[in-house]
């Protein structure tokens, strides 16, 4: 039997997906995101999929999953992102206390919680520890690593901080952070290369023969600023040296006698992700392309939700035996 799971501000689905490959089984996914929501709905009609201000939402319903095995979520970044002011609590947009509220509720195992590597800043030190103490006094002790998802197989840099929290009284085993595996990340070439040559394009083989290392971070922007391409200048100059011309998206593939840099296609930007082919990725090429740019990389949440599946196997195995 699958163990369960809440998640909020789910976005594309990228966190989920990984927790599903996991072993987790989604009672909810809340996202404010219209068209994140029908991504969600699209590719997992199953799930309980909830749109809707989660604040809101953890208020009215939280109530209702109390006893699940674990919450979990990518709340906003922004408040702590270098490409912002980094303002912290101050930032409205700031969920970490909702997602405090919503562990107060529904007491699970285990936490999961995904965030920038601004979080890590010395500037985020009083903050953390304020969470924390925070988990500390509802019983959990929490851990806060940064982690490459280049080590996980996914062929980009894209580093996050996960912290996990365990509750102390069930007295299972300590969560131990997945091993890294930098040799299993391919080159954006190896990865990207067929999708490149769907419609014919002879320069294909060429281009990943270049395009021999991993992605810089994909950059997906926000309501407020940033469109459909790669990121900021350095960002692209870093996609211009794998030959990507990353100042927009493409709708389709090259075609047969294109020269120049080609653009990556939204389903080109989804696999660099870490999705797998068959995620659809809903919406116009701009919502479609800032659901992609904003996920977690699914084999990252399915690394992270393996070795909390493994705390969670434990201690159900010491409660039978009891």
């Amino acid at each position: 039997m699958a163990f369960t799971s809440v998640e909020i501000c789910a976005g594309a689905g990228g966190q989920a997906l990984g927790l599903e490959q996991a072993g987790f089984e989604h009672l909810a996914a809340v996202e404010i995101d219209a068209n994140a929501c029908n991504t969600l709905r699209a590719n997992r009609p199953e799930w309980n999929v909830v749109e809707g201000d989660v604040v809101r939402w953890i208020k009215d319903h939280a109530h209702e999953y109390e006893g699940v095995d674990l919450v979990a979520g990518g709340v906003p970044c922004p408040p702590f992102s270098k490409a912002g002011k980094q303002l912290g609590a101050a930032d409205e947009r700031d969920l970490f206390p909702a997602m405090l509220d919503l562990v107060k509720v529904t007491r699970p195992k285990a936490v999961m919680i995904e965030n920038v590597r601004g979080l890590l800043d010395p500037a985020f030190d009083d903050y953390r520890a304020k969470v924390t103490r925070r988990l500390r006094s509802m019983g959990y002790s929490t851990q806060w690593r940064l982690l490459q998802a280049s080590d996980y197989g996914v062929a980009q840099l894209r580093p996050r901080v996960i912290a996990v929290a365990v509750r102390t009284d069930l007295g299972g085993p300590a969560f131990d952070y997945p091993v890294q595996r930098p040799e299993d990340a391919p080159t954006v070439g190896t990865l990207l290369h067929d999708l490149m040559a769907a419609n014919g394009w002879e320069g294909a083989d060429a281009w990943a023969k270049g395009a021999n290392r991993i992605a810089p971070t994909l950059v997906g922007g926000s309501k407020k600023h940033g469109g459909p391409d790669l990121g900021p200048t350095r960002a692209r100059r870093a996609w211009e040296m794998l030959g990507v011309n990353g100042s927009s998206l493409a709708e389709s593939a090259p075609e047969p006698g294109f020269e120049g840099l080609p653009r990556l296609t939204v389903p080109m930007a989804a696999r660099v992700q870490g999705f797998p082919d068959e995620w659809q990725i809903t919406g116009r090429k701009t919502a479609a392309y800032r659901q992609v740019g904003n996920a977690f990389p699914p084999p990252v949440a399915k690394a992270v939700g393996q070795q909390i599946a493994s705390v969670l196997e434990a201690l159900k195995s010491t409660s039978v035996a009891a």
